[in-house]
């Protein structure tokens, strides 16, 4: 039976889960907390893969005081053998009374299973509490299990007129100096930034988290034809790219630390968003930022892949320049691609809009 403050302590493991978010891939960010005579006696996140998960924590923080207590986990427990034995089997051995869960693991390995378990074992289990707001700690790696593929954000700064870039490529910095600092706190989040080889060429781009405290993402750079220069500064360890060129001619990218992704490209010689996609997520990725340019907007919004778009709207007029996306002539409005606002707010000078495909 749900209990009053039920949603008090779900959401202090709320808190504690999205310590970690952005960290944890490929497994999900989960926070727990044990209760005892209305007290919490122990906490836990899971830091990154490879390490204890949430439950673990919270339990060797407990200690003894876990013995017929209630532990809130915004993720159903595991009843599998992964890299660490299941968290439910910790919970039974710990005696605990009762098990609260924000939200079932769509995992097919656990879903179902971890609750079923602690049932069988006599272990009171409730569900549902701070469904929402648990379903968004786990929005990336639902994405991530259930599309095959990480959740796509498409990032772009834009000046009124819809512009990218100056004619001439120059796009620095049609941002406010507030947004580009919101950039870095996201790279530090998501798994993996993108872009496409004309950036590269253009604008030299680090694509680093230039925050402090932060981590750099995966860096990931679509280029066909491999013609990047391999001493590019977002080049090198901790980069890939995917491309359709010939293993013969990556030696130079490979002395410099960067992996290549060998792609097959489409009838226009384009790398399918399909494969990309499929392929990132392989690797581990739950969430990646796409950050341009054009050509790489364009084609990932055609092939509906995208998840959530931010834009940052700089208050400027270029008067002509590179578009955020060019599919050539469109005859009617009604043919327009559709989205729902999700979020309004002023960032320094610019105004952010975020949105989802629909509508």
């Amino acid at each position: 039976m749900a209990d009053a403050r039920d949603a008090e302590f779900m959401r202090e493991a709320v808190h504690l889960a999205g310590q970690a978010l952005g960290r944890t891939a490929p497994n999900p960010s989960v926070g727990a907390v044990v209760v005892k005579d209305g007290r919490v006696v122990g906490r836990g996140f899971h830091p990154k893969a490879g390490m204890p998960h949430a439950e673990i924590y919270a339990l060797k923080e407990a200690g003894e005081r876990a013995r017929g207590a209630t532990v809130y986990v915004t993720l159903e427990p595991c009843n599998h053998y992964g890299r660490t034995p299941p968290c439910t089997e910790a919970l039974i051995k710990a005696g605990v009374k009762r098990v609260v869960v924000g939200s079932l693991d769509p995992n097919p390995l656990v879903s179902g299973a971890g609750i079923r378990r602690l049932a069988e074992a006599g272990v009171e289990v409730e569900t549902g509490v701070l469904k929402d707001e648990c379903g968004g700690i786990i929005l990336w790696y639902r994405t991530w299990v259930e599309k095959k593929r990480p959740y796509v954000i498409m990032k772009a700064a834009i000046t009124l007129d819809g512009r990218i870039a100056a004619s001439s490529g120059d796009s620095r910095w049609i941002s406010s100096e507030e947004s580009r600092a919101y950039v870095h706190e996201l790279r530090n989040r998501v798994d993996a930034v993108l872009v496409g080889h004309k950036t590269v060429a253009a604008d030299d781009p680090m694509l680093t988290c230039r925050m402090p405290g932060g981590r750099d993402p995966l860096r990931i750079i679509l280029d066909a034809r491999l013609v990047s220069k391999p001493e590019a500064r977002c080049l090198g360890k901790g980069s890939v790219i995917f491309t359709a060129a010939p293993e013969g001619s990556w030696a130079a990218h490979l002395s410099r630390g960067t992996e290549l992704v060998p792609v097959s490209p489409d009838d226009t010689g384009r790398l399918p968003w399909g494969e990309v996609l499929g392929k990132t997520a392989e690797m581990g990725v739950h969430a990646v930022m796409v950050e341009g340019g054009s050509g790489v907007f364009s084609s990932l919004l055609a092939s509906g892949n995208v998840d959530s778009l931010l834009l940052f709207i700089a208050p400027r007029v270029l008067g002509g320049g590179v578009p955020l996306v060019d599919w050539g002539r469109t005859e009617r409005v009604a043919n327009a691609m559709g989205f729902v606002i999700t979020r309004l707010d002023r960032i320094g000078s610019d105004i952010l809009v975020e949105c989802t495909p629909g509508g």
